[in-house]
């Protein structure tokens, strides 16, 4: 792929960014970033106690995740990072212009479902609700494509580098 970009998969609790971001990463031959990786231990104690974030525990996480995007202009790269808002994407676009997002979506009773069938992730489906409360769809001047995560993860990944690919042309 001639200049990849940087992808940010981005969505609400339990979309599978976490799961459709390696897989996508591995269809563009990119290197993937686990969003959750950039969060300090402090925000992942508050998410844990069932406590959601504010602006202030998210801007030195979006602002890591930047860097990480940044670093990887020219190169590309896949990250996972929530990005909820389009305060938080316009964030990351002023790290790393040219960022794309694939917004995976999907059915809250779905999404729901996921949640409460994976183990060992510190995000409680009580606070499902909150995050698509504070959800701001892309809009039509954002670069970036969204993806249904109704499916197998490979299908969704397969429809989601699909219209990467297309998007990027």
């Amino acid at each position: 792929m001639q200049n990849p970009p940087v992808v940010v998969v981005m969505g609400v609790a339990g979309t599978g960014k976490t799961t459709i971001g390696p897989l996508v990463a591995d269809r563009l031959g990119l290197p993937y970033a686990e969003g959750d990786d950039f969060h300090p231990e402090a925000n992942i104690a508050k998410m844990s106690a069932g406590v959601p974030l504010d602006d202030d525990d998210r801007w030195p996480w979006l602002d890591a995740i930047g860097q990480w995007a940044h670093d990887r202009a020219g190169r590309g790269g896949v990250v996972s990072c929530s990005a909820l808002k389009r305060a938080y994407r316009d964030r990351l676009r002023t790290a790393a212009p040219g960022v794309v997002f694939l917004h995976l979506t999907g059915d809250r009773e779905l999404i729901g479902r996921r949640m409460t069938e994976r183990k060992g992730h510190f995000m409680p489906t009580a606070l499902l609700d909150s995050q698509f409360s504070t959800l701001q769809p892309l809009g039509d001047d954002e670069a970036g494509v969204a993806v249904d995560v109704s499916g197998t993860p490979e299908e969704i990944a397969d429809r989601a580098a699909a219209r990467l690919r297309r998007s990027a042309v």
